[in-house]
C-alpha cells in the first residue's frame, strides 16, 4: 500500500479540519450555543460528507474527515450518518441522513428521525425516540422508538466490510480525539508558568507530552493501513486490520486524553478545561464497535 495521500486526499483533510477549527467547539461553553451549532450543522450538509460511500469515496477519504471531525470535536452527526449511508446504498433509494444503532440505541442522533440497526445480515429502519444518557458532549444517543421496519437484507461479505468500516472510522475519530487533546495540552504547556519558567521547559512534562505524541504517530499509521484495507483487502483481512487499529487507537487515545488532564494539573480537573471533553469522546469512541484483545490473539500488550 501507499500511505501517502492524494492531492484530493489532502484537499479534503484540509477543507475538514477548517471547517471544524471554525466552526467547532473552542470552548465547554461553546457547547451550549445553538446558533454555532446550526452554523456546524448546515455546512457540514452542505459539504454532503455524510454520503462519502455512496458517493463512491474510500474508507480512505471517510477516515480522513472523522479524524478532523474528532480533533475538532464537531459536535454535529457525522459518524452515525456515514456508516448508515454505506448501509443505506445497498437497500433503499431514501436519501435522508441516518443515524446508526449500534446496539440498542440509536448513535449520533441528533436532529434526526430514523436509525438504520443491523441484525445479523439483515437491515432495518427503527424510528428514533427521546435522548438518552451519555458521557460524549459532542454526539448523543437516543432511545429506539417502536418496532424497525425491514429494509433488506447484505451479503456476509459486505456485511464483513461494513464492520471494516465501522471499526475504522471509529479509529479515525479516537486519532482525532487524541490529536485535540495533545494539542492542548502542548498550547498549555506552552504558556503555563511555575517557578519563573513555562511548564513545558521541564523534563517531567515534556517527556509525557513526548510519549502521547508517539502514540498519536502509531495510532496515524496503524489508522493508515486499515482505512486502505476497507476497499483494498478481502472482508476478513480487512476487519482484522479494523480491529488491530481500533484496539491500538482506543488504548492510546485514553492514555493521550488522560496525559493532557495531567498536564493541565488542577484545572484539568474543572469543568471549564475542555480535556475531560476529549477525554469522554475518546471513551465513547472506544466502546463502538469495541474490540477485545483476545480477539486478535497478537500477543500484544
Amino acid at each position: 500500500m501507499d500511505a501517502r495521500l492524494t492531492s484530493e486526499q489532502r484537499q479534503l483533510r484540509d477543507a475538514a479540519a477548517k471547517l471544524a477549527d471554525d466552526l467547532g467547539p473552542g470552548s465547554v461553553l461553546d457547547l451550549e450555543d445553538e446558533a454555532r451549532v446550526a452554523r456546524l450543522a448546515k455546512a457540514v450538509a452542505s459539504t454532503e460528507w455524510r454520503f462519502l460511500r455512496s458517493d463512491g469515496a474510500s474508507g480512505v477519504e471517510v477516515a480522513i474527515v472523522a479524524e478532523e471531525f474528532g480533533r475538532g470535536l464537531v459536535d454535529v452527526p457525522y459518524l452515525g450518518p456515514v456508516l448508515a449511508d454505506d448501509l443505506r446504498r445497498h437497500v433503499t433509494d431514501d436519501q435522508q441522513t441516518w443515524a446508526i444503532a449500534p446496539a440498542n440505541e440509536a448513535f449520533d442522533a441528533r436532529g434526526l428521525e430514523h436509525a438504520l440497526a443491523v441484525a445479523g445480515t439483515t437491515i432495518s429502519a427503527v424510528p428514533i425516540g427521546g435522548t438518552a444518557p451519555g458521557a460524549d458532549l459532542t454526539r448523543s444517543f437516543a432511545e429506539l422508538a417502536g418496532d424497525g421496519e425491514v429494509l433488506g437484507d447484505l451479503a456476509p461479505a459486505k456485511i464483513e466490510r461494513w464492520n471494516a468500516l465501522a471499526l475504522t472510522v471509529t479509529s479515525a475519530d479516537l486519532v482525532g480525539t487524541a490529536r485535540g487533546a495533545q494539542a492542548l495540552a502542548v498550547d498549555y504547556a506552552k504558556m503555563r508558568e511555575q517557578y519563573g519558567n513555562t511548564i513545558g521547559s521541564y523534563q517531567a512534562v515534556a517527556h509525557l507530552l513526548a510519549e502521547s505524541q508517539a502514540l498519536i504517530e502509531g495510532s496515524i499509521s496503524v489508522l493508515r493501513h486499515a482505512a486502505w484495507a476497507v476497499d483494498e483487502l478481502e472482508p476478513a483481512e480487512a476487519v482484522r486490520a479494523a480491529a488491530i487499529a481500533k484496539l491500538y487507537c482506543a488504548r492510546a487515545a485514553w492514555t493521550v486524553c488522560e496525559t493532557a488532564i495531567q498536564v493541565h494539573g488542577g484545572i484539568g480537573n474543572t469543568w471549564e478545561c475542555l480535556a475531560h471533553v476529549y477525554l469522554r469522546r475518546a471513551l465513547t469512541s472506544a466502546e463502538l464497535f469495541p474490540v477485545s484483545l483476545e480477539e486478535i490473539d497478537l500477543g500484544l500488550s
